[in-house]
């Protein structure tokens, strides 16, 4: 009965990140600097708040848009770190990981036939549910742009289609983020315009030679913000999320989030409440540490004379493949079998990717000096 499947869901695929992680998994002897899990364990006092909820009973439902002393706290989060001013009561919703934040936005501002802007290359976690929700995705090339979107190559794009234009910044998978000048530049395009911005600033508390600034600060009203703790207090299992959205849109959205998981597990809205008061800065230490790691990796890859531009935030390195007429898949699969480094295809995120490879840095340094030794052995053997 598979033909009576839903076409849009049979159309997409499964993230070619993970596809590519788990085809190289069973290799022995395999150094992997593929997934953008950080290798820090979550902050004690943080696993400590969800052990005293589930001993104190905080195991019922909460209100769907999260409890209240955790919206306040999310509020208080973005207005501290970004100068965004937010209501806890009817701009923020705390989502099962910035996953279900990115579906329920689209899901509530997308139409059919509508069109999303992207930058390409781009995390591929956007194209599949701009699909299925019967949009069309747009790509903008920022390869000649050093992987900066900019308000010209936006207002290239824009049609009478356009609903919304994706921010994903700092970005997976070059690491690149945007400035404030760049921001105010897109903000000014999009004034007299009636199109939205999804800002994915779920790497913000890891940009490293400068603030992260929120598009936010410059068009609230046309914004939705998508944040989390996975990243910023290494939470990825925990799964929780942060939606901004103005008021007019965030009772909309709300709506969505309702009917697709009732709430946020209370468990684990108690330990973000930690992590987002006591441990407000405790992604300080983590930055640090990825920040030398980076530094380090960066210098090795451009010491193979590899063509990479630095990171400004996130943990990734998207590096160009020196060698011509080999595609970034049979790239990739040529250096696990040779050199048993295992990295992830450029083509993972969208055709604009093909010619790349990208590697995290989010692992020991042990593991990041044996990765870049194998990869200067592999090069100098071609």
């Amino acid at each position: 009965m598979e033909h009576l499947i839903n076409n849009r869901v049979k159309n997409i695929e499964i993230s070619g990140i993970r596809k590519f992680f788990n085809m190289v998994a069973h290799v022995e002897d395999m150094v992997s600097l593929t997934i953008g899990q950080p290798d820090f364990p979550t902050p004690e006092h943080v696993k400590k708040a969800g052990m005293r909820a589930i001993e104190a009973n905080i195991t019922t439902y909460t209100h769907n848009a999260g409890l209240i002393q955790l919206r306040e706290a999310a509020a208080d989060f973005y207005r501290k770190k970004y100068h965004v001013d937010y209501s806890a009561d009817h701009e923020t919703i705390i989502t099962v990981g910035a996953s279900e934040a990115i579906d329920i936005a689209f899901r509530t501002i997308l139409e059919e036939g509508c069109e999303v802007i992207i930058p390409g290359p781009v995390y591929p976690g956007y194209e599949p549910i701009i699909t299925l929700c019967g949009a069309i995705p747009v790509y903008a090339d920022i390869r000649k742009t050093q992987f900066r979107m900019t308000a010209r190559l936006i207002e290239s794009l824009i049609t009478d289609k356009t609903r919304c234009i994706v921010l994903p910044y700092p970005s997976n998978p070059t690491g690149v983020s945007l400035n404030g000048e760049e921001l105010k530049e897109i903000a000014d395009l999009l004034k007299d315009k009636e199109i939205f911005v999804l800002a994915d600033e779920i790497y913000s508390e890891l940009v490293y030679d400068q603030n992260h600034i929120s598009i936010a600060k410059f068009m609230k009203e046309k914004t939705i913000v998508i944040n989390g703790l996975s990243k910023s207090h290494s939470m990825t299992g925990w799964r929780i999320g942060m939606l901004f959205a103005p008021q007019y849109l965030a009772g909309h959205i709300l709506k969505v989030h309702q009917y697709n998981v009732t709430c946020a597990t209370s468990i684990t809205q108690m330990a973000a409440l930690e992590a987002l008061t006591a441990g407000i800065d405790d992604a300080l230490p983590m930055k640090r540490e990825y920040q030398s790691r980076r530094d380090y990796v960066f210098n090795r890859l451009k010491a193979m004379n590899l063509e990479v531009i630095k990171p400004e935030g996130a943990f990734y390195l998207f590096v160009k493949i020196p060698q011509a007429g080999i595609s970034s898949f049979d790239f990739c699969i040529k250096l696990v079998n040779e050199a048993k480094l295992a990295v992830v295809p450029g083509s993972a995120f969208s055709e604009l990717g093909e010619g790349y490879f990208r590697l995290s840095y989010a692992y020991s340094m042990d593991t990041l000096s044996e990765g870049m030794n194998r990869l200067e052995r592999f090069l100098e053997n071609q």
